[in-house]
């Protein structure tokens, strides 16, 4: 008796929301003008944001909202141009996120922002993203779409559809958007500030000083308590544990056994007892934290390494049989040509290279050959991590994808082989940052580039015109990303009043001259000690900048030396890289960079957060969230977990009425992005403020008075009460 042979049966053919043969209006003047609007406005944004809290949050489904209600307002609107906007305006998000994560540690190694670096490093490094996945496409997209989800992008169309069929959810980010902007126009330290922007309480009980050196508080800003909503009470709570560890514990500890120390523990430069909770922590607490978030990033790549083996397998192959195709195929499988993306690549490669040469990192002599060579490994680790990246987000959605440890790697390959070549001057450390920056920005466009493709094949989009939109979005949303950059960098830097003696020509090791006359600010605002006041200067060449990076003796950063008096007289403190934007990831570049080229860094407690982050793994905790949450201050971290709570108490109600599950398009979702779009705008609006003071020499333009409701107990009931907000409007159901 034989057995039957069946055959399988074929898996019915996907069927987008706009057939194929159905044309309607997509790429149109209003479509891309409005997401590029959007791209200006999220990636301005993504930047506040991400520098202060180190997280990113995804811009698409809030774009997609907004573009409904807006172009309905003008008439009659296509899916396929709402599409079109959000695909654009996401671009802004996505290149904002692999900008922060790099190329403000050029801050950290001693060098300017210049304009034009960020911008063409953005550039180049978004349509990397978007080139890459050209060929890409269809593998991932349309032949694995059963395998690989991309919940970000199914959301998003699940949003696009749900408004095609005149559902509305923009009145909820709207809402958001409207009472957050109010709430932080009262609380932002450069605007009105009529409450404490940050209560804190620093715990010192009795005669023994328990818990000297620890601190609570807490950033009580609308967009922390939009994130920690959107990521959940458990990526929040461990991002939690992290800052409790790290403000409770550790620092405590460090105060506790070195108080008696009557001189300077390295890294420090004053004896730990004049330390306050900021200095320990940005003494201490830091390197231990960088430490971490590179052994915490490494562990999610080798973790991920059997997916990205897969994943360049399947690019491979994807190219070997797109090799051969001919016909023009119909509309929604009409991608740019591989033409294209070979030109494009060959174009990139020597807009790099041109870059390089005739506006090289300020000492660093490299030659036309290193240069070459640094535009083929921009490409080449360029197509590996898109390739990486472009699947991990299918699977896992963007949020996991393990971008920093990705970088990372490139980065460590590169200053590997700068140190076999014998290029170990700080200048060359900014050369691998260049690099690594372009890498990490084509890797974090190509994840969020994957789900609006994702989006489009859902609703019927033609990927043709979505990947020019994409193209045009990186373009436009550069131009406010480098400008917010540079805006935080000077809106937020400090100067403080020194009188160290220095002998200019003694041996300082980790002091460098830094000779660029750039870097000399044309005047400056210097607070006195222990006095609130301060005093407009103008430099006029009087100084001497130093920048200091792993010494003894001075902090990281840079001071101006008088020579007339032969002493440090100011501290220079950028506006990157302080409590109130911390920029992690950027840090530990520029950590695991300087490690490698100068052998010259605290090492005892970096390794200290490596085994850290081990125990943690062994603990079977997400170790990055902790990584992160132990690096950033407390003040952040318990601001996104309020989020997280809330969101915990939603999650409870709806559980327990039997309803539907929170989702990224539900109310409080909405809500929640609208609270981080207030908080993000408003915010810049009061750097920006502070910088035009700092300008024209007047403080407090607004002169808002002091009242009753200057005191910490107010700050935490005004963000209890935007907290109960957050909680009403996700408990209360969406108008169809």
């Amino acid at each position: 008796m034989t057995t039957p042979v069946l055959s399988p049966k074929k898996a019915p053919e996907f069927q987008p929301f706009i057939p194929p043969h159905e044309s309607r209006p997509e790429f149109t003047a209003r479509a891309i003008l409005l997401g590029c609007f959007f791209g200006l406005v999220f990636g301005a944004v993504t930047v506040y944001v991400g520098l202060e809290a180190g997280l990113t949050v995804a811009a698409s489904i809030p774009i997609a909202v907004l573009s409904i209600s807006i172009l309905r307002a003008f008439g009659r609107a296509s899916i396929l141009e709402n599409n079109i906007v959000q695909t654009t305006g996401n671009a802004g998000q996505s290149i904002a996120a692999g900008v922060i994560f790099t190329l403000p540690a050029l801050i950290f190694l001693g060098f300017d922002l210049e304009y034009s670096r960020i911008f063409i490093l953005a550039l180049i490094g978004g349509w990397l993203g978007v080139l890459f996945m050209i060929p890409l496409r269809r593998q991932l997209i349309v032949e694995e779409h059963g395998n690989l989800t991309y919940p970000e992008g199914t959301a998003c169309a699940d949003v696009l559809i749900a408004g095609e069929k005149a559902g509305s959810f923009a009145s909820r980010v709207f809402m958001g958007l409207g009472l957050g902007s109010l709430y932080t126009l009262f609380q932002n330290e450069y605007i009105f500030k009529a409450w404490p922007g940050t209560p804190e309480y620093q715990p010192d009980f009795g005669p023994a000083h328990i818990l000297k050196g620890a601190s609570i508080k807490a950033d009580a800003t609308p967009e922390y308590l939009g994130v920690g909503y959107i990521i959940g009470p458990r990526v929040a709570g461990v991002l939690f544990a992290g800052g409790v560890f790290s403000w409770l514990v550790v620092m405590p500890l460090i105060y506790f056994f070195g108080k008696s120390l009557a001189h300077p523990l390295y890294p420090g430069t004053v004896p730990i007892a004049q330390m306050g909770p900021s200095d320990l922590w940005s003494t201490y607490v830091r390197p231990i934290g960088a430490g971490a978030v590179a052994a915490a990033g490494l562990i999610t790549l080798i973790k991920t390494l059997p997916t990205i083996f897969a994943a360049l397998g399947s690019g491979f192959s994807t190219l070997r049989k797109g090799a051969g195709a001919a016909a023009r195929p119909i509309r929604t499988e009409d991608d740019l040509s591989m033409g294209v993306v070979v030109a494009g690549s060959i174009l990139l490669v020597a807009c790099m290279f041109i870059f390089l040469e005739f506006k090289p990192v300020p000492g660093a002599f490299t030659g036309w050959a290193a240069n070459l060579a640094a535009s083929l490994l921009v490409v080449v680790f360029g197509f590996l991590f898109v390739t990486v990246s472009s699947r991990i987000v299918g699977l896992i959605g963007s949020s996991a994808n393990p971008i920093s440890g990705m970088t990372i790697a490139t980065l460590m390959a590169t200053a590997a082989i700068f140190l076999v070549q014998g290029w170990t001057a700080p200048a060359y450390g900014a050369l691998a940052i260049s690099i690594g920056g372009v890498v990490c920005i084509a890797a974090a466009n190509a994840g969020d580039t994957s789900q609006d493709l994702k989006t489009g094949f859902l609703v019927g989009s033609t990927p043709r015109l979505q990947q020019i939109a994409l193209i045009i979005g990186v373009v436009v949303s550069t131009v406010a990303i480098g400008f917010t950059l540079q805006l935080m960098n000077r809106g937020l830097e400090e100067f403080r009043a020194m009188a160290q003696p220095w002998d200019l020509n003694a041996p300082h090791p980790g002091v460098a001259i830094q000779n660029d006359v750039r870097a000399l600010p044309k005047e400056f605002a210097v607070e006195s000690a222990g006095s609130s006041k301060s005093v407009t200067m103008h430099p006029k060449g009087d100084y001497i900048v130093l920048n200091a990076l792993g010494s003894p003796e001075l902090a990281n950063g840079k001071y101006l030396y008088s020579p007339a008096t032969k002493r440090i007289e100011v501290q220079w403190i950028s506006g990157i890289g302080s409590e109130k934007a911390a920029a992690p990831q950027a840090r530990l570049m520029a950590t695991v960079i300087s490690g490698i080229l100068s052998r010259n860094l605290p090492w005892g407690l970096v390794m200290l957060g490596v085994f850290l982050v081990i125990g943690v793994e062994l603990l079977g905790i997400r170790s990055l969230s902790f990584a992160v949450g132990a690096y950033l201050s407390i003040g952040t971290t318990l601001a996104i977990f309020v989020g997280g709570m809330v969101r915990w108490f939603v999650d409870a109600a709806v559980k327990k009425a039997g309803e539907e599950a929170e989702s990224e398009i539900s109310p409080g979702s909405l809500y929640a992005s609208g609270l981080i779009a207030a908080g993000g705008i408003v915010g810049l609006l009061g750097v920006a403020l502070k910088l035009y003071e700092s300008t024209v020499d007047k403080g407090d333009i607004l002169n808002f008075p002091h009242t009753f409701l200057d005191h910490q107990w107010v700050s935490v009931v005004a963000f209890a009460l935007l907290a109960f907000s957050l909680y009403h409007f996700a408990r209360k159901p969406l108008k169809k």
